[in-house]
């Protein structure tokens, strides 16, 4: 049985009250109150579990925001390395032109050196505010990484037009030649 309070108790002992409807109406308050501090307690439980799993989150999705960007500079600096460590030294005295962007750059290259561009045995490579003769197998390297850094590849260039093109435009444009060494 409910405990009474002390006015239910004065109703009761004046008679204006049974005790079966006294026991019954501090039951209902009874379960009320505990079922009303319960439900508070959840709501605010479920409301601090909530906010607790969207921080949780948030922060799951900053971390991988902070790896992609710690793995997009590290690629970046390997790709830088390569450059560095690979590139062919520009000697020559004629310039070898090339859009790098919206602007048209130049190389200092020799008769080999040009040749070996238009084959694509050569790549052109950005390396800061300067460009870099790289090999073929280093530039693959480099475009695995950054391919961005990758300003001019003839070699790369043939594979993707030879890729989709048709056989009846090949054999149209074959009856025309362009030189490859053509001077600007």
């Amino acid at each position: 049985m409910a405990k009474l309070n002390p006015l239910q108790q004065q109703l009761l002992k004046a008679g204006l009250v049974k005790k079966s409807k006294a026991a019954e109406v501090a039951r209902e308050q009874h379960l009320a109150h505990h079922a009303k501090s319960a439900q508070t307690q959840t709501d605010a439980q479920r409301e601090a579990e909530r906010a607790r799993a969207g921080k949780a989150e948030h922060d799951r999705a900053l971390e991988a925001q902070r790896k992609a960007q710690a793995r997009s500079r590290e690629l970046h600096a390997q790709a830088r390395q390569i450059i560095a460590d690979k590139h062919v030294a520009q000697a020559g005295e004629q310039d070898y032109r090339f859009a790098a962007g919206d602007a048209i750059r130049s190389v200092r290259v020799d008769d080999a050196l040009r040749k070996q561009l238009a084959s694509g045995a050569l790549v052109i490579a950005q390396s800061g505010e300067r460009y870099a003769l790289l090999p073929r197998n280093a530039a693959s390297k480099v475009r695995d990484r950054a391919p961005e850094l990758i300003v001019l590849d003839h070699g790369q260039a043939a594979s993707d037009t030879a890729a989709s093109s048709t056989s009846e435009d090949d054999a149209y444009y074959a009856q025309f030649t362009v030189p490859d060494d053509l001077m600007w």
